[in-house]
């Protein structure tokens, strides 16, 4: 049992490119920023447990006693499953939440639950425990966005700048520091329809869609290269190349029908001050990252990612 207060915290994400071809099987390049989501445990002796999700207006509580005879009809210790839909209904009477509740926080409702009543026991941090801890992590994604590709829980747990490849993780060892500005254009999203969205058109057009993921594959392949040229021996123009790939992939992303008129807004506005900008993660709004060469903003550490959002 937790004694004491206990305050841990993990990266956010951004997705340099592969966003949606990742899914069907091509490579994806994701950065963990210093811009981090926080999480403090608390004991109680008042015999419930109490969530407050202050970002997104959640403050719930639940009878202990309760929860717990819940726990053997999730998993054995040590064990990590996918929720089955008969669970999700049953952590949907859990909840007890309004019918009215926004989508986004019945999920992230629903995800604490499912992995509150299936580890919850002693913290440990060896790297088993940060492989068990993305293991899980996914089941939480894959309670709210269905069938994700694994990229963000695996960012979230290691950091730094990896590449994934059809389920297999690996370190950019040599990769530089960047600057980039995250906007959130606060356009709500589902992912789990932009994904379906992308593949129905790949059924639709074959022909036409199957080059594109392609070609998404190779701009991140080629980024990569880059990134690695860069980590041994910077170089201006190395940038260019940076901001033509950030040009092509959004391009791409488009015709995926995966952009919205917020994103193209982003494009226009930092288009006009010599930038270039590219949707990040599922599209269809959400947030778009900027590529910022050295000393534009002269306030910014080189040294680190250093996210800022602007309406």
């Amino acid at each position: 049992m937790l004694s004491e207060v206990l305050l841990v915290s993990a990266p956010g994400k951004v997705i340099l490119h592969g966003e949606h071809a990742v899914v069907h099987g091509k490579v994806a390049l994701a950065v963990a920023l210093n811009l981090r989501t926080f999480l403090r445990l608390e004991p109680h002796s008042n015999g419930k447990v109490d969530l407050s999700l202050p970002n997104i207006g959640i403050k719930r509580a639940w009878d202990v006693a309760g929860l717990q005879s819940l726990d053997t009809s999730f998993l054995e210790q040590g064990d990590v499953t996918t929720p089955t839909p008969e669970q999700v209904e049953k952590l949907k009477d859990v909840a007890g939440l309004p019918d009215d509740c926004a989508v986004t926080e019945r999920l992230a409702v629903l995800a604490f639950l499912y992995l509150y009543l299936s580890i919850c026991r002693k913290q440990r941090w060896t790297r088993e425990d940060l492989e068990l801890i993305n293991k899980w992590a996914f089941q939480g994604e894959r309670v709210i966005h269905g069938n994700p590709s694994g990229v963000d829980n695996a960012v979230s747990t290691w950091g730094g700048a990896l590449r994934y490849h059809q389920g297999k993780i690996s370190s950019l060892k040599r990769s530089p520091a960047l600057q980039i500005l995250l906007t959130n254009t606060k356009v709500p999203r589902n992912t789990r329809a932009l994904v379906a969205g992308v593949r129905n058109r790949l059924l639709k057009f074959p022909e036409i869609v199957a080059p594109l993921l392609t070609s998404i594959d190779a701009i991140s392949l080629e980024c990569e290269r880059v990134l690695g040229e860069m980590g041994e021996a910077p170089a201006p123009e190395q940038y260019l190349v940076l901001e033509e790939l950030i040009d092509m992939n959004q391009h791409h992303l488009n015709a995926l029908g995966v952009g919205h008129a917020s994103l193209d807004q982003l494009c226009q506005v930092t288009r006009a001050r010599g930038l270039h900008s590219k949707l990040t993660g599922a599209g269809g709004g959400g947030c778009g990252i900027t590529l910022l060469k050295p000393g534009i903003l002269g306030g910014w550490s080189s040294q680190k990612w250093r996210p800022r959002s602007r309406p």
